[in-house]
């Protein structure tokens, strides 16, 4: 039996309408446009307020987007998975939410919860289901409404943080394509410098804990950012070191969109220019599993068959790691999203 790969074969996407850009923020706390791009790079990002809407509803846009370029029929989806850490609901799975608005009848679907690196592990994860040869084609999503955990009177955070989905069709190929070598890893000594407190098994909600307002996002910035930029950088050298990777023949590499900072050291420990590095902070802010999709839906059409990509994010947990994947069609090609 022939070695079965596991390609990309489409991209779909989904922002919402609302931007929320950084003069509206430095009305919320004390802050400025200047001092939020100086420090983070982000101008602008996208919030989901309308009422009753959760990220099943970015995640299921985006996923229609994706059938509807690749021509999917609904009846030949194996799996659904959605990455988020912003679950509609603690049960059921945001996944299952998503496959019965979409009518996927023969699809089994689940949640992964990695933080930021949600897409990463997802993908790795959808890659081995595809070579196991009993599944044929995987839909991808990172999603997540990272307004909901956001507390916008905390200056070191509320800028950081936007809303979004992105969605890739996973299928087999027996070509030399697809997700060929991956890193993954996790450093459970994260826990004290990135989590939200409240809310899980440990600390059930109550009314000391909403009026404690523990139910938002917590981040010791400094410590995060080191981590950040060491594991990250570390994960890419060791992908292309391991591949025979280097500056003049990576086309692209797509890493979490957290901060400009820590973008610029992924491109310098690979010695590439930030030409060859898919960057859009600036228009969404940090999506967490949503980052790696959304930058792969706007850059799609600069992508070539055969471009080297190495994929690079860093979650809560601390969740990291890096993976190669070779690009299986021209992105010209596609027809343009619809945002």
């Amino acid at each position: 039996m022939e070695k079965i790969n596991a390609i990309i074969t489409g991209v779909g996407g989904y922002v919402p309408d609302y931007v929320l850009n950084n003069e509206e923020i430095s009305r919320m706390v004390d802050t400025n446009d200047e001092w939020i791009m100086t420090r983070i790079g982000i101008k602008e990002r996208r919030i989901l307020n309308e009422e009753g809407l959760g990220t099943s509803y970015m995640a299921r846009k985006a996923a229609k987007q994706l059938m509807q370029r690749t021509g999917a029929d609904p009846d030949s989806i194996d799996m659904v998975i959605v990455a988020t850490s912003t679950p509609d609901y603690h049960f059921p799975s945001t996944a299952s939410i998503v496959i019965d608005k979409l009518g996927l009848k023969n699809a089994f679907a689940f949640d992964l919860q990695a933080a930021c690196s949600g897409f990463l592990y997802a993908m790795d994860t959808a890659a081995s289901f595809i070579q196991s040869g009993r599944y044929k084609k995987i839909i991808v999503v990172g999603a997540d409404k990272m307004s909901s955990m956001v507390d916008y009177t905390d200056r070191a955070t509320c800028p950081l943080f936007g809303d979004g989905a992105g969605a890739c069709m996973f299928e087999g190929s027996t070509e030399d394509y697809g997700l060929l070598d991956s890193y993954l890893r996790t450093d459970g000594k994260g826990l004290p410098f990135l989590h939200m407190k409240a809310g899980g098994s440990v600390c059930p909600p109550s009314h000391f804990t909403v009026d404690h307002r523990l139910h938002y996002l917590y981040q010791e910035g400094r410590t995060v950012f080191r981590y950040a930029v060491t594991s990250m950088s570390a994960a890419c050298g060791l992908i292309a070191e391991n591949n025979g990777l280097n500056k003049d023949n990576i086309a692209w590499v797509i890493p979490h969109q957290a901060n400009m900072r820590i973008i610029e050291a992924v491109a310098k420990r690979l010695d590439l220019p930030l030409e060859k590095v898919m960057v859009n902070i600036q228009h969404y802010g940090n999506t967490s599993a949503a980052t790696l999709p959304l930058a792969l839906w706007d850059y799609e059409a600069q992508l070539k068959k055969g471009d080297n990509l190495i994929f690079t994010a860093f979650g809560a947990g601390f969740t990291y790691g890096a993976s190669y994947l070779k690009w299986a069609y021209d992105g010209s090609a596609a027809a343009a999203p619809v945002k």
